[in-house]
């Protein structure tokens, strides 16, 4: 399982030491436009989903020119 934390900078050294004393974890960091990259992307499967389901009503692309 993979997961993506959000720490606090001045608690940062602190969780990082406590996670990799541990064998079964395997720490990564990413840079912050990377992060919120990942965020986007997951908002946006987040939409999908929730139009697939029928939650969300969606526009055609011929109601979105007809707006230009």
């Amino acid at each position: 399982m993979k997961a993506v934390l959000e720490i606090k900078d001045s608690k940062a050294p602190f969780m990082l030491e406590l996670l990799n004393s541990f064998s079964f974890v395997k720490v990564r960091t990413i840079s912050n436009e990377k992060a919120m990259l990942l965020n986007e992307i997951k908002d946006a499967v987040d939409t999908v989903n929730l139009v697939k389901k029928g939650k969300l009503q969606v526009r055609s692309a011929k109601e979105l020119l007809n707006e230009i």
